[in-house]
């Protein structure tokens, strides 16, 4: 029998980052389902993403991206008019600036949100039960 379980990671530093944006390559995101909580400083973003935990996997994960402690988002070739806009996921990198962190999510067509924060907060959940 084997046991069905949600995987979660977090990563509080660059390192860290670097799996889950390594996990993350290619899912799929719709614009109309990214939230900033900017009162409570959650960015989330829910995705599909393909199963690379498990080799030549085409299972989809629904996941949820959630950033903490963001003190600002910015979006750079979005179309905020566009209801129904997919994005691509390529990246998720991350860049010192002065005390702050500049944490860039990267999408096919030259399309990106950067979130500023003090710290790297960041917790990849699936809400989709795994066979593992």
């Amino acid at each position: 029998m084997t046991k069905k379980f949600l995987k979660k990671i977090i990563a509080q530093n660059q390192d860290d980052l670097r799996i889950i944006s390594a996990l993350c390559t290619g899912a799929l995101v719709n614009k109309s389902e990214i939230k900033f909580l900017k009162q409570n400083k959650v960015f989330l973003i829910p995705l599909e993403r393909k199963n690379k935990e498990i080799d030549n996997s085409n299972e989809k994960i629904f996941s949820i991206l959630k950033f903490e402690f963001i003190e600002q988002s910015k979006s750079k070739n979005i179309n905020l008019e566009k209801k129904e806009l997919f994005l691509e996921l390529i990246a998720i990198d991350t860049f010192k600036k002065k005390e702050n962190f500049e944490i860039v999510i990267l999408f096919l067509n030259n399309t990106a949100i950067t979130l500023t924060s003090e710290v790297i907060e960041v917790t990849l959940e699936d809400m989709t039960e795994i066979n593992d």
